[in-house]
């Protein structure tokens, strides 16, 4: 197996790079539009990790260490 990474590909190749993120992406960005936020977390876990700020707490931890702060779980 052959792993290649170099941090300006996706500039190199913005079309292909915007797809394959639209693919990733696509089921999240709809779950969320149909189901709102606090379902959309419910059916995929996952997306709790990308939530920074909820109800103005600081929700992630390595953010509110970098920073020197509190952090609390999201409330859904």
């Amino acid at each position: 197996m052959t792993h290649y990474c170099v941090a300006n590909m996706p500039g190199a190749f913005a079309r292909t790079a915007t797809q394959a993120l639209t693919n990733v992406t696509y089921r999240y960005i709809e779950s969320l539009a149909d189901h709102g936020l606090a379902e959309a977390c419910r059916l995929h876990p996952a997306l709790l990790g990308g939530i920074n700020v909820m109800n103005g707490k600081l929700t992630h931890p390595a953010v509110a260490e970098a920073h020197g702060l509190k952090w609390e779980k999201p409330e859904l």
